[in-house]
């Protein structure tokens, strides 16, 4: 078969995106490649269909076996064989793997770094016809990137092994010094990249200033979404596990993902979240790294992340299969002090300063005015146009600032008349003259300054000390407590002004919202009965319902009503093995709707 058959016959495409056909013939040719391309923009066709054109077996690494999974329940949905190898087999099963192997039954086969690197397993593979190996999320190599892994960096040894089998290395980030290291770290000699254009023209992005503890903005962005598949992050075990909780007490089906938990509720929940049964997952970062859900529509921040590329990385977890999703990120002037001082408590090392860089660009990112999709292409030195309206800047440039100069000057003044002695939650209670005995103990009901700023509440003043933050006119030091630095004083003498951007100050209320409407051109009641069908087969067959049909393949069937193979075999992602084991029950259920 030729590639443009495999294509449709395995994958149910009509034709190749912009560079998938270039990579392909890279690697047909054994040229070592990496390829530098956005989630969702098809990377892995680019080595799994040359796999199908070579002989021998393609050896895949991959980081977790979340994803790893994922790919090889897609993979077999396809009617490719393929397998992984990893510690969630019995020494059975993985002896039954091996002699597969060996007798050239599989095509792909996914497996850990760290196996990888085993003396035993490597002494196995050289007993095997290898077309190539794919080093798949490739950023983990570089320590100057995110998500470094340790034994990512030990994938230099392969190589050293096999010195004539090609290598095709894939990650959808990668500064030019991270791009630098992977290619040196891997050893690839000659190797062609290939980058594709960081604009994702399906996501929209918006970043606010968290106003007390974002709940409110997060119920707020909820009632807007059509579709609830979603991920919240958080920043801690604790955090994922109060704010899931909250979101059930508001009715919605969520739950809690993050390290601490059981082995066994953690596969429940990831489980439940790609079966459908679950509409919202509330996790700490490691949840989501190359999950092949393709029907997540938002991504929700509840913090600033760690670096500019941990946001481009978890952001592309929505809206992986081409249709709308969107993005919300909450952050605050504290989140930079709080990863500040996580980086101050590592020993002095170009990584420390590195790591410094990282937190200050995504803190000007968050807290910036121009396309927030234009920002992320020029620091991975990719060249945009601003998208339009794909984001919160260009959709509303001309956002109102208010001054605040005597808002801020009370606050610093507060501070200052209490000593400097307190968090910014104790001198806000001043301000507004709370009756808290802590603060009538203390005598500041004696203050000239008590009770002055009763106009604004509560998080309308924490939005101004956030403010004072972020300009350096405040510091936090030991135990939070909250003082003056240079500027500070200066803007308490009315030696500067001080303004805010007007909504930081508007509190909102939840309310309901005109929902997004993601397929404008979709009909809703055919739909849901395609989804119901896909939700029976894929129970039956014990696969989630996206390796049935991607929501793309259900909205394109809603439309065209297809009455027979050749028409089926038309829509995006049917292909003749999908066809073959659903086909015939989505041909009978349309058949029924229509002649309703």
């Amino acid at each position: 078969m030729k590639k443009l058959e495999i294509l449709q016959h395995y994958f149910g495409h009509q034709n190749f995106r912009e560079q998938q056909e270039e990579v392909i013939d890279y690697i047909l040719n054994n040229q070592d490649v990496l390829m530098i391309l956005p989630t969702g923009g098809g990377k892995s066709l680019c080595y799994q269909l040359p796999s199908l054109l070579m002989s021998g077996v393609t050896v895949v690494v991959s980081p977790l076996l979340a994803l790893m999974h994922d790919q090889v329940v897609a993979l077999r949905g396809n009617g490719i064989s393929a397998s992984m190898l990893s510690s969630m087999q019995t020494q059975e099963e993985t002896k039954e793997i091996e002699q597969a192997l060996y007798n050239n039954q599989i095509k792909l086969l996914y497996v850990a770094p760290e196996r990888l690197m085993n003396d035993y397993f490597l002494t196995f593979l050289m007993e095997l016809n290898i077309n190539f190996f794919v080093i798949d999320e490739a950023h983990c190599v570089s320590e100057w990137g995110h998500e470094f892994r340790e034994h990512y960096r030990m994938l230099s040894q392969l190589k050293t092994s096999f010195p004539s089998t090609t290598i095709a290395a894939f990650t959808a980030t990668a500064t030019t010094i991270v791009r630098e290291d992977i290619v040196s770290n891997l050893q690839l000699i000659n190797p062609k990249i290939v980058t594709g254009s960081l604009f994702r023209k399906n996501l929209t992005m918006t970043a606010q200033h968290r106003q007390s503890d974002g709940r409110v903005q997060l119920i707020n962005f909820l009632k807007e979404q059509k579709s609830l598949t979603g991920i919240v992050y958080a920043f801690s075990r604790k955090q994922t596990e109060s704010v899931a909780k909250y979101l059930e007490r508001q009715g919605y089906k969520a739950k809690a993902f993050h390290a601490g938990l059981p082995t066994n509720i953690k596969k429940k929940v990831y489980s439940e979240f790609v079966s459908d049964e679950i509409d919202i997952v509330v996790a700490t970062i490691a949840f989501g790294m190359g999950i092949d859900k393709s029907n997540i529509r938002f991504v929700v921040h509840m913090n600033l992340p760690k670096t500019l590329e941990n946001y481009y990385q978890e952001i592309g977890r929505a809206g992986r299969d081409g249709l709308d999703a969107t993005t919300l990120l909450l952050f605050s002037a504290q989140d930079i002090v709080q990863q500040k001082s996580f980086i101050d408590a590592l020993p002095d090392s170009p990584y420390k300063v590195n790591a410094y860089e990282k937190i200050n660009t995504i803190s000007r990112f968050s807290d910036s005015e121009s396309c927030r999709h234009q920002q992320i292409a020029h620091y991975f030195n990719d060249s945009i146009e601003a998208c339009g309206d794909r984001c919160d800047n260009c959709i509303n440039p001309d956002r109102n600032s208010i001054d605040i100069t005597t808002e801020a000057r009370k606050l610093l003044s507060t501070i200052y008349r209490t000593k400097q002695s307190f968090g910014i939650h104790y001198v806000v209670d001043v301000i507004r003259g709370s009756k808290e005995q802590r603060i009538l103990t203390n005598g500041h009901d004696q203050l000239s300054v008590y009770g002055i700023g009763e106009n604004y509440s509560k998080p309308q003043w924490l939005s101004i000390s956030d403010k004072l933050l972020e300009l350096g006119a405040v510091g936090i030091g030991d135990y939070k407590v909250y003082y003056l630095t240079e500027r500070g004083v200066n803007i308490l003498k009315g030696g500067e002004e001080v303004s805010i951007r007007e909504e930081r100050l508007m509190v909102k209320k939840a309310k309901a919202k005109k929902k997004i409407t993601y397929f404008d051109d979709y009909k809703v009641e055919i739909f849901d009965k395609l989804r119901v069908l896909r939700k029976e087969i894929a129970t039956t067959s014990k696969v989630p319902p996206y390796v049935v049909f991607s929501d793309k393949t259900l909205k394109e069937l809603s439309n065209v009503m297809p009455t027979n193979k050749a028409e089926m075999l038309e829509v995006h992602g049917v292909g003749e093995v999908k066809f073959e084991r659903y086909g015939e029950a989505f041909l009978q259920l349309i058949a029924e709707i229509a002649h309703v």
